[in-house]
């Protein structure tokens, strides 16, 4: 007997403003019961002390979701000074303090020296995997482990304000993997101080931006009204950063049902100059492109020998 499906086929994107103390996961189960959905994710992390901006993905959009977990991430967030502790936010315990406050002029210097591909050691308390064990769980449980620097991106970085001199607010935009309690952690080493991670707050994931996000109040009462669907984005809205190829009626055909089909040189050109190198979940996608029938995602392929062929299938519904 074939096992009964579990929610309703939802499709898209929902632009989530993840509450503080929310997990990503709790995030994910409410909205995919929220949706009645039967498949549900989430695109990068946000702790639990944190709010903003979380993608989620809700039926075939999941097939995005390594699309979108190497966008680039807009944050603001606040260092407190004068107070280090074990997990680099307020919730960790103490482990040093400082009488320094550093002077606004000298925190925006320091900032602009972190500007560029830099190797930051993952704080103790992340999701690393170490010997197949998360580092946050090694921690808690009192061990040290030894994490190894990962060269990460950050694109933008700027004080935004100083409200005290206890405080400093931030907004910086980074590339896959940069962890903002490191961040904090390594700028208040470079000037001499003590500090944490107050408060953090993702303003965009991509094309993902904080003005669009649904919060949890917003989308229940929504859901009740029977509008929550308006507020879904569409799946290729994940893919707004790759190339694009429109296709007609009988090549989207052939696409679905995973057969590759032949591009014309002109289109195979232009496609060209628009390919750039990016690994995607460790594959090379150098060359990979999006096909649209009628504006609608059919298929993620590569495009290679001219043709277009499919990798991933989008099976949404046709009317």
């Amino acid at each position: 007997m074939a096992r009964r499906k579990r929610g309703e086929d939802v499709n898209g994107w929902l632009v989530f403003d993840k509450p503080e103390e929310f997990t990503s996961t709790d995030a994910v189960a409410v909205v995919r019961r929220l949706f009645n959905a039967n498949k549900a994710g989430h695109a990068g992390t946000l702790d639990p002390l944190a709010s903003g901006v979380l993608p989620i993905a809700l039926g075939e959009a999941t097939k995005t979701v390594p699309w979108l977990m190497e966008a680039d991430k807009s944050y603001t967030f606040t260092v407190c000074w004068g107070v280090s502790t074990a997990t680099q936010d307020r919730e960790g315990e103490v482990i040093a303090r400082s009488d320094v406050r550093p002077a606004p002029a000298a925190i925006a210097a320091a900032l602009k020296g972190f500007i560029g591909e830099i190797a930051q050691v993952p704080p103790q308390f992340s999701a690393v995997k170490v010997d197949g064990e998360r580092a946050y769980d090694l921690a808690r449980d009192g061990q040290t482990v030894d994490l190894k620097a990962r060269q990460v991106m950050l694109y933008e970085a700027e004080l935004a304000d100083c409200p005290d001199a206890d405080h400093a607010v931030c907004r910086v935009r980074s590339g896959k993997g940069f962890y903002i309690r490191a961040l904090v952690r390594d700028l208040a080493a470079a000037l001499g101080a003590e500090g944490h991670v107050s408060q953090l707050r993702r303003t965009a994931v991509g094309a993902f931006r904080e003005e669009d996000a649904v919060g949890l109040d917003e989308l229940k009462e929504l859901v009740h009204n029977a509008a929550a669907f308006e507020r879904l984005r569409p799946v290729e809205t994940a893919l707004a950063d790759i190339p694009a190829v429109a296709v007609n009626g009988e090549d989207a055909f052939r696409l679905r049902q995973g057969r590759p089909i032949v591009l014309l040189p002109h289109v195979i050109e232009d496609l060209k100059q628009r390919f750039r190198p990016r690994t995607i979940a460790g594959v090379d996608a150098s060359r990979a492109a999006v096909a649209l029938f009628e504006g609608s995602a059919v298929a993620l392929g590569d495009v290679r020998a001219g043709k277009f062929s499919p990798t991933r299938v989008f099976h949404l519904d046709q009317e």
